[in-house]
C-alpha cells in the first residue's frame, strides 16, 4: 500500500541523493549538534571555500539546511538543520557528557528554557549561565515556561565562570555570546533573543525552536 504522495517521495529521494555524498553527510552530521558558520565548517572539515558553498547549496536545495544572519554581526550567517529535515535519519548516540551547560549572554531567558526543557527529557544533569548575567529571569521567559507547563526555578542568572566545568558539554543558545567566546567548544544554536522583540509570540518562537533542538539533542548524547 502506497500512501506516500509523489511531490514527498520526490523530496525524500533529493534527499537521500544529497546525503549520497560524503562531505555532505559529514555537513549533515555536525548540524544535528548546533549551528555553524561557513568560516566553522571549513576548520573543521579543511574544505577549500568553493567547495564548502556548492556543498551547502546542494543541501539546502534538498530542504536539509537553511542559513540566516547572525544577531550579533549580520556580515556573518549560521547553517542550521533544517526542521524535520532528517526525521528517522539521524545517527544514534555518539557524545559522552557528565553534565550539560546552556549559556547565553544575561542568562535570563533561552539558557534558562533549554535547561528545563532538557531536565524534562534527559537523566544527564545539566545547568545553565551567562557571560554577563541579568539581575532576574525575564518576565516572557517564566510566562512562556509557564504555560508549557514547566516553573523555572526562582533563582537569580549567573555568571559562566561560576558555573563552568572543564566536563561539562556546552551549548551556547546566543549568537553574542558563541562569538565574544569561540573558545569556549561545545556546539551552538543560533536562537533568536525573544528580549529584542519581548513579546509572548517571540518568546513562544523561541521556546519552540528550543524544544525542538532538546528533543534532537538527547537521543545523541549518552551519560559519561
Amino acid at each position: 500500500m502506497n500512501t506516500e504522495t509523489a511531490q514527498d517521495f520526490q523530496t525524500r529521494v533529493a534527499k537521500h541523493a544529497a546525503l549520497a555524498d560524503p562531505a555532505r553527510l559529514r555537513i549533515v552530521d555536525l548540524l544535528t549538534l548546533g549551528d555553524f558558520s561557513p568560516m566553522e565548517l571549513q576548520a573543521e572539515l579543511g574544505m577549500a571555500s568553493n567547495l564548502l558553498s556548492h556543498h551547502l547549496r546542494a543541501l539546502e536545495a534538498a530542504g536539509l539546511a537553511t542559513r540566516h544572519r547572525s544577531e550579533a554581526d549580520r556580515r556573518r550567517s549560521y547553517i542550521r538543520l533544517a526542521a524535520g529535515a532528517l526525521n528517522g535519519l539521524v545517527p544514534g548516540a555518539e557524545h559522552g557528557a557528565r553534565r550539560v551547560l546552556f549559556v547565553c549572554t544575561r542568562n535570563s531567558a533561552r539558557s534558562q528554557l533549554a535547561d528545563a526543557l532538557w531536565q524534562q527529557v534527559s537523566k544527564i544533569p545539566s545547568t545553565s549561565a551567562g557571560t554577563h548575567p541579568a539581575d532576574r529571569i525575564a518576565r516572557g521567559a517564566v510566562d512562556v515556561a509557564r504555560r508549557h507547563g514547566l516553573d523555572l526555578a526562582d533563582l537569580p542568572p549567573r555568571r559562566l565562570d561560576e558555573v563552568a566545568g572543564e566536563a561539562d558539554f556546552v551549548v551556547t543558545v546566543c549568537d553574542n555570546a558563541h562569538e565574544e567566546i569561540p573558545n569556549l567548544g561545545g556546539i551552538h544554536w543560533s536562537v533568536p533573543d525573544p528580549l529584542r522583540l519581548n513579546t509572548e509570540g517571540a518568546f513562544e518562537d523561541a521556546f519552540t525552536d528550543i524544544a525542538r533542538r532538546v528533543g534532537d539533542l538527547a537521543p545523541r548524547l549518552h551519560a559519561a
